[in-house]
This record gives C-alpha cells, structure tokens and sequence, in this order.
C-alpha cells in the first residue's frame, strides 16, 4: 500500500506534541474496554470460552492502541510496519475461516469508544479535531490493510484447493486408475466428496471468440486450460443435474458420457469426447445437450470408421446405382426394415409413412439386392453400414 506524504493523509502531524504522554496511561485500561465493548456488538468475536482466541484479541486491541499513541509521538514513522501488522491479522481471521465482516465491524466498534474515552480526557480544544480525524483515518488504514492481507489469503487457500482438486482429476483420469487409497487422501485434501458415480462431460464453446465462464456447484470438477475442455460431474442421476447440463449447453455444446463407477470416469470421458467429435461433424445432433445413451448405435458404429465405410462400400453398392433422393429413401426404409424384422406395419410406424409404401419400396429394394437383402448372417453388418452411411449423408447436408 502506497501512501500519500501529506498533511490530508497523515492527520496526526497536525496533532499537537505531548497529546503521546497523556494518552499511554489510558491503554491498560482501555483494553479492557473495548474488548467488552466489541464482544457486545459483534457476537461473533463474544468468545469467552476460547482461551486461544480471547489472547489473540487482547494482543490485537491493545497493539492497536499503543501503535496509534506511538503514531502520534512520532508522526513521520513508515506506515508500512503498522499495515504488515494488520495484513496479519486479516489473514488469520482467513485462515479461521471467518468472515472479514465481522472484523471490519469490531474495529469501528473499538475506534469509536476509543474516540469518547479520549475526548473525555482531552483538556485541549484544540487537539479535539486533529485527533478525531487522526482516529478514523487510522481505522481506514488499518482496516483496509487487514482486508489486502484477508483478500490475499483467500486467494492463496483458493489457488491451493485448485492446484489439489487439478491433482485429483489427474488421478480419477488416469490409466491405468490409481489406487483408491490415493485417490481418497486427495479428495480429502481438496475438499471433495467422493462419489459413487460419476459422468465424464466434454465441452466446446459455442462461440470460440467470447469465452463463457462456467457457473458450477463446488462438487463439479473442471478443467477449462487444457486442449479440450471437460468436467467430471459426481452422482450425475442426482436432483438438479440435468439442470446443470442444460444451462451449460447454452453457451457450450456438452456432450455428457455415461454414468459409471468412480473408476470408470477415464472411460465415460473418452465416450464423451468422441461424441462431441461426431457432433462438431454434424454426424450428432449439436444443438441441444448430447448424452451419449441416446445415441449409442452411431457411437459404437463410428468406433471403427474405417471398417464400416469399407462394409457400406461393398454391401450397399447397389445404392449408388439410384439418384440421390430416391437413394436415401430406401436406405431409410431398408434400415427400418432391418430393425423391425422387416415387418412392414413397425417400419412404417417407424418413418411415418403408408405401410404400402414401405411394400413397394421393400420390392425395389429385392429388386437391388436380391437374396442378399434376408441373409441373416449378413443382416447385422449391413445395418451397422446402413447407420453410418445414413449419418454421414445428413452431416454432408447440414
């Protein structure tokens, strides 16, 4: 803290020489006090019981007034001694975990009884103002040395819980998984529950230009630094979860992966991961929240692209032979028919379409293929192709 050298700042250079030696005796007494004082209007410093604390206090309240007294015998001194003091005091009450608003209030309760005890022993009028102003400009400085020393301290505990719960996502993705022994001492060390089941949830931003701070409860893990953007999201079944996910998905397009034991969050991330990879295709639908339990065919199907473009190259040739439209009409109708045992009432209940047409397209497609088209041990195959050959034709036309 950077202070001004001047008269507005330093209110007890205009105090008058001499006002030091008849204010030390007060102290003693005074301490008392405003420690009496302070626990009648700041219950939460009211702590008899506590040995501990009420030493710390009496040290605080009477260091407080001998520092100010000695301000005023030796105006010029470094302020900067006076704030290390405070910036002390703000951190413990941090490191208690304490609020700083029930400090910030037990030094205006000590300034302003300590203000009436001075006034009433003051014989010099003049003194009366310079002293007034001397007490409060005091109390800012000390109290806004305490809050730096408060601030900075929750900022390191902060930055420490963050370095912990980065530690334990390395743990909870790495593979093999880590001991649970290990696992369990860094949870405890960063503050985290540990679940019964979790969900890996891979994160894209919607807008790549304008990153949008994620809003999370303290229990969801999150790392937004990496390559790829992710989070593990405990008891993903629990109340409130989807409504996480779903305020999430409006600025990044969340692809959630399934639910599995702790030890299984690697793999529910990679699930994630790869789902947001077909998404970001176009291959999976991207613009509301992915859950990979609703689209476990494409996901298995793309597992091995490769071998199932070669499988669609060679069984659905007879397809390349049809226009485009007409093309992708009967590759419908053909995977519906696959799914449905090739009964023509479901697959027609399935597209939405007349029973009949699904007859007429059945014999085009007999037509096409010929026996191949009921081969059973070919059907599963087939169908894998099928869905495949479908996705990409939808993802080449959005």
């Amino acid at each position: 803290m950077v202070r001004r050298q001047d008269a507005e700042s330093r209110p007890w250079l205009a105090v008058p020489r001499g006002t030091a030696v008849w204010l030390r005796p007060l102290i003693g007494p005074l301490v008392d006090e405003v420690i009496a004082e302070i626990g009648s209007h700041v219950p939460e410093f009211d702590r008899p019981e506590d040995e501990v604390f009420g030493q710390q206090q009496r040290l605080a309240v009477d260091g407080a007034l001998r520092q100010f007294v000695d301000l005023l015998e030796n105006p010029r001194a470094p302020w900067e001694s006076i704030a290390t003091v405070y910036r002390a005091i703000g951190a413990w009450e941090a490191a208690q975990g304490r609020g700083l608003d029930a400090l910030q209030r037990s030094l205006r309760v000590g300034a302003r009884l300590a203000w009436r005890r001075i006034a009433e022993q003051c014989d010099s009028p003049e003194a009366l103002g310079p002293l007034a102003e001397s007490i409060f400009v005091f109390l800012d400085e000390i109290a806004a040395a305490a809050s730096e020393g408060y601030l900075k301290a929750i900022g390191r505990a902060a930055g420490e819980i963050e370095r912990r719960r980065r530690r334990l996502l390395g743990l909870l993705l790495s593979e093999p998984p880590a001991s649970s022994d290990e696992v369990a001492e860094v949870a405890r060390m960063a503050g985290w529950a540990l679940p019964r089941t979790v969900a890996g949830v891979a994160l894209l931003e919607r807008k790549p230009d304008q990153f949008t701070p994620l809003t999370l409860p303290p229990d969801v893990l999150v790392d937004t630094d990496c390559p790829q953007s992710y989070l593990l999201l405990p008891d993903p079944g629990g109340p409130g979860r989807s409504r996480i996910l779903e305020a999430i998905d409006v600025d990044w397009i969340t692809a959630v992966g399934p639910t599995v034991p702790l030890r299984g969050a690697a793999n529910s991330l990679r699930w994630a991961r790869e789902a947001l990879a077909l998404a970001r295709r176009g291959i999976i639908p991207r613009d509301s929240l992915i859950r990979c339990s609703d689209h476990e065919s494409t996901l298995v199907v793309f597992r091995d692209e490769g071998f199932i473009q070669n499988v669609a190259a060679t069984r659905l040739a007879p397809l390349e032979t049809l226009r485009p439209g007409q093309r992708e009409r009967l590759a419908e109708t053909l995977l519906a028919c696959l799914q449905r045992g090739f009964n023509a009432n479901e697959a027609a209940e399935r597209l939405h379409i007349h029973p009949q047409t699904v007859r007429y397209r059945l014999r085009q497609l007999e037509e096409l293929f010929g026996e191949r088209l009921y081969d059973t041990d070919r059907q599963l195959a087939l169908e894998m192709a099928l869905h495949a050959w479908l996705a990409l034709a939808r993802a080449r036309e959005t």
